[in-house]
């Protein structure tokens, strides 16, 4: 557990959670207090305890692979608020979102608003959720590479999503990835560059680093 970004709007948290050490954030409001939680992966008690202090106000999915999905049902019998999640991924969700998210879709709780960016390649409904310089990517792209992908043509759209919907975004974007450390965007950019200027095979997919 540990404060990965705080300014005059916004304090953001990180817990390792569940089997894989899969992050959860809480994103508090520092004016009123509100916060949101960002995926669902586990240790009920830990999410609780953190969110004390806060009004807890959404429960955010970013995609509906299990291992950020091991609490959610028993969260959302305890905070009593409502699940949010693209429609792609919703129907595989333990429980079903009251909220569907699309793309440009903006989530507002206290001063915080924090935009729904669709980055499909993981899955079909992954989405990742900005504020300020700050981009909560689930599991889109990591330090060093992009998300899993099943298939070439699932790695050809994570692609797609990471160039048309990230790399748009300013350098100095903080990246807040599903599982891991944290990463600027400055340095994924550069790293790409890297991938692109490279020949590579057309099966290209699973776990794929842009360096290697």
């Amino acid at each position: 557990m540990a404060i990965v970004a705080k300014d005059g709007i916004v304090q953001i948290e990180r817990l390792e959670l569940g089997a894989f050490g899969t992050n959860a954030y809480i994103v508090v409001c520092q004016l009123t207090k509100d916060s949101v939680l960002v995926d669902a992966p586990g240790e009920v008690p830990k999410v609780m305890e953190r969110l004390r202090g806060t009004n807890p106000r959404y429960i955010l999915i970013t995609h509906d692979h299990w291992d950020h999905l091991g609490a959610l049902s028993q969260l959302k019998s305890e905070l009593k608020v409502p699940i949010a999640a693209h429609p792609a991924d919703s129907p595989n969700l333990p429980s079903t979102p009251e909220i569907l998210l699309n793309d440009g879709d903006v989530v507002t709780f206290g001063n915080v608003k924090l935009g729904v960016l669709h980055t499909p390649g993981h899955t079909p409904g992954s989405i990742c959720f900005l504020t300020g310089n700050y981009l909560l990517s689930g599991d889109t792209i990591f330090p060093g590479g992009p998300g899993k992908t099943s298939s070439p043509a699932a790695f050809e759209q994570i692609v797609e999503s990471i160039t048309s919907k990230i790399f748009v975004l300013p350098g100095d974007t903080q990246v807040f990835p599903g599982h891991g450390d944290s990463t600027l965007l400055e340095k994924e950019k550069q790293q790409f560059e890297a991938f692109s200027s490279r020949p590579r095979k057309p099966n290209l997919c699973g776990d794929v680093l842009w360096l290697s």
